[in-house]
């Protein structure tokens, strides 16, 4: 696995990516950190395109990523994390409707631990699933930082209650 690390408004994030495409996208921070990390190899050329298309997020500048992804789950897992990357920028889900979306209404409860196992956060925007009531639920990342990653796509100011 190669990686690459670099500074963001977040904090300093790691990508890291294999032949197949981007497997992790990690804060400074994360609730499920992946395994095996003492064999990752740090190669910034290999890992240029996720690095820029971060950056250009971040500074306000990329809305959507073309990136080539590689998610390893479960297949129910890898069918959440393909829906997330239908959530337009600055738009928010409930948990309910991506359950909803993905053909599972009552699943909602294996959504949001899906949701929470997403290993591209950012990449595909988990940050923009919320509570029914608008309320901000659960990040791997830990819930600033969703409140942040909202508020830098403007979805705070769309009367959302945070």
């Amino acid at each position: 696995m190669r990686f690459d690390r670099f500074d963001t408004p977040i904090g300093e994030m790691t990508v890291a990516a294999d032949d197949a495409g981007l497997r992790h996208v990690l804060f400074p921070d994360n609730k499920y950190p992946p395994a095996g990390r003492d064999g990752w190899r740090r190669d910034t050329d290999a890992l240029r395109a996720p690095r820029e298309q971060l950056l250009a997020y971040f500074a306000g500048e990329l809305a959507a990523f073309d990136l080539a992804l590689a998610p390893t789950g479960t297949p129910f897992q890898v069918k959440v994390w393909t829906m997330l990357a239908g959530i337009p920028y600055g738009q928010t889900w409930s948990y309910g409707e991506l359950a909803r979306r993905i053909g599972e209404p009552k699943a909602v409860r294996a959504v949001g631990a899906a949701n929470g196992r997403n290993p591209l956060p950012v990449i595909l925007p988990c940050h923009r699933v919320i509570g029914a009531d608008g309320s901000l639920t659960g990040f791997g990342g830990g819930l600033p930082l969703k409140k942040f990653l909202l508020g830098h796509e403007g979805a705070g100011q769309r009367g959302l209650g945070f």
